[in-house]
């Protein structure tokens, strides 16, 4: 039986995996006292668009600071912290000279922020559109939330990696996504059973170097 080729590329979820929280959005909602569980509902019940999701969490924070900024939003995000384990997993996983990417549904401030933190490769999440003084007019969907498997293999084209040499890291059945564009699929402190079902490698703790073994094929 040959041995499998090893792994190239690494793809992370963010919230919940690299992030100790569950939603970078719902972040900044709870920052303003609202919640969007009702939006949520409806996405996952395919009633509205990413975009619509997007429109709807937006109203949410205009109805604190109508001309909130980008700015803003980075100041808010500024407090979510990072998963602990997550810098000595990133240096590992460089020391192989392996490549590591975020694709996340969540706020690309955030995904810059710990992009440039542990050092990884690229961030792939969402976006705002802004006026020249960072007022925010609209979202901008580029990791649409159910389409994590679409975004990864075209980037796994560019990179000329194939599945076979990718692991993927995420927390939910969002993520499964990223599973099936991967052969080491790995469920950290999961949440729901889709994802478990879903992964070769569970770690149940929040600690990131727990993913290490998994790697290490």
């Amino acid at each position: 039986m040959s041995k499998p080729p090893r792994v190239r590329l690494v793809a992370f979820d963010m919230d919940g995996t690299l992030v100790d929280t569950v939603s970078s959005w719902g972040f900044v909602h709870h920052h303003f006292g609202e919640n969007n569980d009702k939006a949520l509902q409806a996405f996952m019940h395919d009633e509205i668009s990413d975009e619509e999701f997007v429109r709807r969490d937006l109203a949410l924070w205009h109805r604190h600071i109508p001309r909130i900024t980008a700015g803003d939003v980075g100041k808010i995000l500024a407090d979510v912290p990072i998963m602990p384990g997550a810098g000595e997993l990133m240096s590992e996983i460089r020391s192989r000279g392996i490549k590591t990417v975020i694709v996340s549904g969540g706020l690309d401030i955030l995904a810059q922020r710990i992009r440039k933190e542990l050092r990884m490769d690229l961030a792939l999440a969402n976006t705002f559109e802004t006026d020249p003084e960072g007022v925010i007019l609209g979202g901008k969907v580029l990791v649409p939330v159910k389409q994590k498997e679409m975004v990864l293999r075209g980037l796994q084209a560019q990179l000329h990696i194939s599945p076979e040499e990718t692991a993927s890291v995420g927390n939910s059945e969002i993520d499964v996504g990223l599973f099936r564009a991967s052969r080491v699929k790995v469920a950290f402190d999961p949440q729901d059973e889709i994802v478990v079902a879903s992964a070769t490698s569970v770690v149940s703790e929040k600690d990131l170097r727990k993913v290490l073994p998994a790697l290490r094929d």
